[in-house]
């Protein structure tokens, strides 16, 4: 117990200054034929929980949008997928106020050459920070640290499927979306057609965040 009781401190601080993107700092483990080519995120539906900072729709989506970027950028496979994301609630407790940063997503995949959906049901990403070190982070450190945590479980899914459902993993004979840079829009002569669901909540982003301006 007395092993235990000293251990502990030692454990939160370990957590505390765990950072949710050092795992981009080694080599890159490729994830199949994953190759990012459009993200969109929105945020119309976006709740702030319990006593909370506030944030806006904008500084999620751009947040949410940086995150993935760096996260999903590092894949060079054969074949492009799109992320659709709605950022739906988030809680940003200032210091000594109880209660814990959290952030909850709805995620889409989609296939370029199928132009389908790989998941039928959007997938809910949740973040809680447990363990975390509200006084030494500004409201700004705390929502990029949430947009960088749920981008990094994001890959986690990503990579569950690929377990489970053999995502990322092209049948041989099936014909490749030609690779070339990452997509904004639809592209034609770049070979990637994002879907009008992505480009649709992405301008819609778009759009609200010029009339907040």
């Amino acid at each position: 117990m007395r092993r235990f009781l000293v251990a502990f401190p030692l454990l939160l601080a370990l957590a505390a200054c765990a950072s949710s993107t050092s795992d981009l700092e080694g080599p890159t483990d490729p994830m199949g034929d994953f190759r990012l080519g459009h993200v969109g995120v929105v945020a119309p539906n976006l709740q702030k929980l319990l006593v909370s900072r506030d944030a806006t729709q904008e500084e999620w989506i751009e947040a949410m949008t940086d995150a993935l970027g760096q996260r999903f950028s590092r894949f060079d496979g054969d074949r492009y997928y799109h992320l659709g994301v709605s950022v739906e609630a988030y809680s940003l407790p200032p210091p000594i106020i109880p209660g814990k940063s959290a952030l909850a997503l709805n995620v889409t995949l989609w296939d370029d050459a199928a132009q389908a959906k790989m998941n039928a049901e959007p997938k809910q990403i949740q973040v809680i920070k447990v363990f975390e070190s509200r006084i030494s982070k500004n409201r700004d450190e705390q929502l990029t640290g949430l947009a960088e945590e749920a981008a990094r479980l994001v890959e986690v899914w990503l990579r569950e499927m690929q377990d489970s459902d053999g995502w990322f993993t092209t049948p041989a004979g099936t014909d490749m979306a030609p690779v070339a840079g990452p997509a904004s829009g639809n592209d034609a002569e770049a070979g990637v057609v994002v879907p009008p669901e992505v480009v649709a909540i992405t301008n819609s982003a778009a759009s609200a965040a010029s009339t907040s301006r």
